[in-house]
């Protein structure tokens, strides 16, 4: 079985390569790459990461399919808010914004209407699964 750095780096080449299309199970979703500043390292991070348009921005939803804890890239945007984003071809510096309160709840009960899944990871964990939104810088 492949470690889940490797597939993560495999999944980041072919988007790379086919101007963000993928194959395999995550065919159909609409991926993200995110980078990150590490939290604890300072290292710069890249993770494929599903998304939600609105509008201008791209929600990202921290569920780590329902897991007791939330991804790393979360505390790192919490540590340090602009990332860079890359969509399709394009790649733009982006800051991070943790939505809360109704619209938080809104967004995400949106999300669940899309991928039915992520109802299935609230019930799964304790927290709330953050929605962040990722803002472009002009």
């Amino acid at each position: 079985m492949q470690n889940p750095v490797n597939r993560n780096q495999a999944l980041i080449d072919e988007f790379r390569a086919n101007s963000g299309k993928v194959t395999g199970r995550h065919e159909r979703s609409t991926l993200l790459l995110l980078t990150t500043m590490g939290a604890k390292t300072g290292r710069s991070h890249t993770t494929p990461v599903g998304y939600m348009p609105d509008g201008s921005r791209f929600l990202i939803f921290a569920s780590k399919g329902g897991g007791p804890t939330n991804p790393d890239w979360y505390h790192n945007l919490l540590a340090n808010p602009i990332a860079t984003v890359e969509v399709g071809e394009e790649a733009f510096m982006a800051r991070a914004v943790v939505l809360n309160g109704e619209e938080r709840d809104r967004l995400y009960a949106r999300q669940v209407e899309r991928s039915p899944a992520f109802d299935e990871y609230e019930l799964k964990t304790k927290r709330k699964i953050p929605v962040v939104a990722l803002e472009r810088i002009t």
